[in-house]
């Protein structure tokens, strides 16, 4: 394993603000574009750099410290790329070079993306549903194909870049002059001009057009859920990818549930006899049936029965949540006499005490 340590030219107790201090000195010494003769800059230099993004980072300079390793597909992840470091550190002046990026060719955009909400119930986010969507959203401009030139006329090569959508200018620095990589200004980029747009997409090889989407929603999905379609957005210019669309679910309320995560919450009301006595009650399932559930007798207020696998269904996922069922009981306000008479026999069994009855006022006749 490399010791990063040692080509920064620091110890393991080195603080960051000293291991960023050796970069920046080291990478003025050993930029490839300061030492043109030198064959094994780029080389030497990238492995300068590779100790600077391990060791930067305190949660990577940990694992490394634990002999973790790490390949290439983990290196400069947290920049754009070992030029975003230099520019980091020393401006846009400091160029890139080799591999390293420069200026990249910007060429045709990438498609926009597009994003939708789709109302769901409960029911349909329980198994599943497909839906469609009407969206405006740029389309391949079927005159030109998506070219963006007048059909007849094919873009031309741009003379500038040749092609290339960038140029080399020779800058100024604290290394003296170096040639960086920069976009070129003629074509903006694309590496080609077109001389003769296309009078229906006035060259952009697109127009807005309004189209139908059938998008699968697939079972458990929840409220805030959000699907990524890859490819299926705005096309992109003149070839270039097309974008992606996202589906936000908003789910509407549920007359008989509360979901929280993939289990069903449901209230059954019971009155004191039912729950001193028990009951059998019909519960609502999530697909539309119902179940029978016996209820015993002596059931408490805000006990809770569970049914296994009754609930919603896991993303993506083996299983189902459970259903909740929470007793409620419900105690009468407004009790008639001959019910207030039996309630209070039944308190004189129990050796309860209940308040004395308020007495009545009469009211008083009109003279």
């Amino acid at each position: 394993m490399k010791d990063y340590y040692k080509i920064l030219g620091v110890t393991r107790d080195t603080s960051q603000e000293d291991i960023k201090k050796a970069f920046r000195k080291l990478a003025r010494e050993t930029h490839p574009d300061a030492n043109p003769d030198d064959s094994q800059a780029e080389s030497r230099f990238r492995e300068i750099a590779e100790a600077y993004e391990i060791l930067s980072d305190p949660q990577r300079r940990a694992a490394y410290d634990r002999g973790e390793q790490f390949g290439a597909g983990d290196l400069f992840s947290n920049f754009g790329g070992l030029d975003d470091i230099l520019q980091q550190f020393f401006g846009a002046g400091f160029g890139g070079f080799g591999g390293f990026g420069g200026a990249r060719r910007r060429g045709p955009a990438r498609g926009r993306d597009i994003g939708v909400s789709v109302d769901l119930t409960l029911a349909e986010a329980a198994t599943g549903v497909s839906k469609t969507f009407e969206v405006t959203a740029p389309e391949r401009c079927p005159t030109c194909s998506g070219s963006g030139a007048e059909p007849g006329h094919d873009p031309r090569r741009c003379s500038t870049c040749n092609g290339a959508g960038q140029v080399q200018v020779a800058r100024q620095t604290m290394l003296g002059q170096m040639m960086t990589v920069t976009e070129c200004t003629t074509c903006r980029g694309r590496g080609e001009i077109i001389d003769n747009p296309c009078a229906s997409c006035s060259g952009s090889g697109q127009i807005d057009s309004r189209r139908s989407l059938n998008v699968e929603i697939p079972p458990g999905v929840d409220d805030g859920t959000r699907l990524r379609l890859s490819g299926r957005g705005a096309v992109g210019e003149r070839g270039a990818p097309p974008g992606d669309l996202y589906v936000q679910v908003q789910m509407v309320t549920d007359e008989n549930f509360t979901r929280i995560g993939n289990d069903l919450h449901h209230k059954v009301q019971l009155g004191v006899a039912e729950a001193a006595l028990g009951k059998k009650v019909s519960v609502p399932l999530v697909d539309g049936s119902t179940m029978e559930v016996d209820i015993p007798a002596g059931t408490q207020s805000a006990t809770v029965f569970r049914l296994n696998k009754q609930g919603m269904p896991r993303l993506q996922r083996r299983g189902r949540g459970d259903l909740l069922i929470e007793a409620e009981v419900v105690v009468p306000s407004d009790l008639s006499a001959e019910a207030e008479e039996v309630l209070r026999e039944y308190a004189e069994l129990m050796g309860e005490e209940p308040a004395e009855p308020k007495r009545r006022l009469r009211r008083r006749r009109k003279r």
